[in-house]
């Protein structure tokens, strides 16, 4: 089909059962819950043809910085110009905003023409995870502590996610220890750890730990930030390498300063950076 033949509309919660059913089409693990999320910190784009959404984008703006995600064309429209229409309109979403996205290889050169560039790769690790105890001591945070989390991560990332975690918290469990925090929530097939965010790796190792400590026996998924050194604890812990994403920047304005003491181990998802 030509590219004349498709029209373009803002993502709203009518289209969830069609991201989901995309999503769904390429093994994605997501579940109506996931995209709910996602789109909760979202503005969106769909691609429709014969009354059908063919492609989806998400932009999840975080103040300075916007991640681009949910990014899916049917298989049957590939090569006709459609993912690159979504990602216009969607970076057009993202504004004067740095913009983010973890690309697999098959999308990176799109998103090279775009203007992103690599700046590292994301693991993914997933398994039954196995009951260890964590080197340092992690407490349960409280739904209270979200804003000084949202410093933390704000410090890490560049990114002002105080709504988001504020969510995640709600339906979820936050780890904290003093110089750095984990959340754990629902996702895919099990649960998910992440953000984690820590002044040092120590303190990073501890939260995993912990992380997979309360999921014993469960199945338990992290997306760490392959620079900081975590995939050999993953892997002690249970959690298998499974897949290799490349985290893309493409800086459309400077952020402004900021502290350099907290890092990011492991993201949110791949999807909210």
């Amino acid at each position: 089909m030509s590219q004349a033949n498709i029209t373009f509309e803002p993502f709203t919660q009518g289209h969830l059962a069609d991201g989901l059913r995309m999503s769904q089409a390429v093994q994605w693990p997501h579940r109506a819950e996931d995209w709910a999320l996602s789109l909760s910190v979202s503005n969106g784009v769909v691609a429709m043809a014969d009354g059908q959404v063919v492609g989806t984008a998400l932009c999840s703006s975080f103040g300075a910085v916007a991640t681009m995600n949910m990014i899916i064309v049917d298989a049957d429209m590939r090569g006709c110009g459609l993912g690159r229409g979504l990602m216009e309109r969607v970076i057009a979403l993202g504004g004067a905003r740095e913009l983010r996205l973890v690309a697999t290889a098959d999308g990176l050169p799109l998103y090279e023409k775009l203007g992103f560039q690599a700046t590292g790769r994301i693991l993914q690790h997933q398994g039954i995870a196995r009951p260890t105890t964590p080197d340092l001591p992690v407490a349960t945070g409280m739904t209270d502590d979200i804003a000084r989390l949202a410093q933390m991560d704000t410090a890490a990332s560049g990114m002002s996610r105080d709504a988001l975690l504020a969510t995640i918290a709600a339906g979820g469990e936050i780890l904290t220890h003093q110089n750095g925090f984990a959340m754990l929530r629902s996702f895919g097939r099990g649960k998910v750890v992440g953000p984690i965010v820590a002044k040092d790796a120590a303190t990073a190792r501890a939260l995993l730990t912990e992380a997979a400590n309360r999921c014993a026996g469960q199945f338990l998924r992290v997306d760490l930030v392959e620079e900081h050194g975590l995939a050999g604890h993953a892997q002690d812990l249970g959690l298998d390498h499974t897949g290799t994403g490349i985290a893309m920047r493409r800086a459309q304005a400077p952020l402004p300063a900021r502290s350099t003491d907290f890092k990011t181990y492991a993201l949110v998802s791949q999807a909210l950076g």
